[in-house]
């Protein structure tokens, strides 16, 4: 049923939304989080059922791949894919159409993110599923998300009117909404036409390549180059000349906002998250009867409420005494301690460590 289909894994980022946990050598999708695989370990394993590893392409930068290589070596050595900086998602989705024309003009591509935590995988398998069909069909696919409560960090999708050739629910995209403060988030949710928008995609190859046509030409121009070098002996240094020069983009603003054709499937309880920070922990793992979550740590809790506290390592006692909605988070060279209302924050930690020389080593 699912002949041609490949699942693209984006596994960038920089590390610091999860800091000090997560690092530029070890970002999020490579750390454990309350459990014993990773979160890119998680995402190739929720795909066995539709993707054999074969059909898994993963986009990542060179000092993060072989850490990746390492957790999920099932995956083929060519279908790591290497981008010598990050330039953004159109570029990652353009390299991996790059990969796939010569690989399998007829791809559909599942556009797929290596940090994501998913509850219900059958219900995710089943979105997949439909996602694939409506590509067959020519649209360009969106995964929605039902939005629980008014966040202002994600972006938002408009539904417009259901697709009714389908047996299962999906809509015309009428627009895609950038992250909301707070107020335009309770109006979009009192709205009911809204689903956070996932980041999740699915299409054909060939209809990704025209919208790249279309909408990114100059983009296009150095993915055609790249393409040519593909297999020569002069691909590195061809790939390490153009890349710089590609203007950063995501695919969001690039195409998805300007295409027409394009469709949304809403997700109801799938239990999604994008682990964006660590007070989205709160909507992620159960918590004791004071509202507090341990991640492998030895802690001793006294009075504390609605506290976070995480370790990644053993032989020393985080204890908590008389605090409550405060963030802890111990590693072997660094501790942070916030209070949860600023855990959005811990990325100005991240660009003020990059500013001092002698703070850079804990990057």
């Amino acid at each position: 049923m699912f002949e041609h289909y490949y699942a693209v894994i984006m596994a960038g980022g920089e590390g610091s939304r999860l800091w000090p946990l997560s690092r530029q050598s070890r970002p999020k999708q490579m750390v454990q989080l309350g459990s014993d695989r990773t979160l890119f370990q998680v995402a190739v394993d929720r795909l066995r059922a539709i993707f054999p590893p074969e059909r898994v392409y993963v986009v990542t930068v060179a000092d993060q791949a072989v850490g990746l290589q390492e957790q999920c070596p099932e995956i083929p050595l060519q279908n790591y894919l290497l981008e010598p900086m990050p330039r953004g998602t159109a570029s990652v989705v353009g390299l991996a159409a790059v990969a796939l024309r010569k690989q399998d003009p007829q791809a559909v591509m599942a556009i797929l993110a290596a940090d994501h935590l998913i509850r219900d995988v059958d219900y995710f398998h089943r979105l997949l599923s439909d996602g694939f069909r409506l590509a067959q069909d020519g649209y360009l696919v969106t995964l929605g998300i039902h939005p629980t409560h008014p966040a202002t960090g994600y972006g938002y999708i408009q539904r417009g009117a259901r697709l009714e050739n389908y047996d299962f629910l999906t809509y015309d995209v009428l627009h895609f909404r950038e992250k909301p403060d707070e107020e335009t988030a309770r109006r979009f949710l009192a709205g009911g036409d809204h689903d956070w928008n996932s980041g999740m995609f699915i299409w054909r190859l060939d209809r990704i390549w025209e919208e790249f046509q279309h909408f990114m030409p100059e983009l296009l121009v150095k993915l055609e180059e790249i393409s040519s070098a593909w297999d020569t002996q002069g691909f590195g240094e061809a790939l390490a000349s153009l890349w710089p020069t590609i203007k950063p983009q995501t695919i969001d603003y690039g195409i998805m906002e300007k295409a027409s054709h394009v469709a949304v499937i809403p997700a109801v309880d799938l239990g999604w998250n994008d682990v964006g920070s660590w007070e989205s922990m709160f909507e992620v793992f159960s918590q004791d009867s004071g509202g507090n979550i341990i991640l492998d740590a030895e802690h001793l809790v006294l009075d504390t409420e609605n506290s976070l506290v995480v370790s990644d390592h053993t032989g020393r006692l985080v204890v908590t005494l008389g605090v409550q909605d405060l963030i802890v988070v111990d590693t072997q060279d660094a501790v942070l301690i916030c209070s949860r209302k600023y855990a959005q924050r811990v990325k100005e930690v991240v660009n003020l460590l990059k500013q001092k020389d002698d703070a850079r080593r804990f990057l």
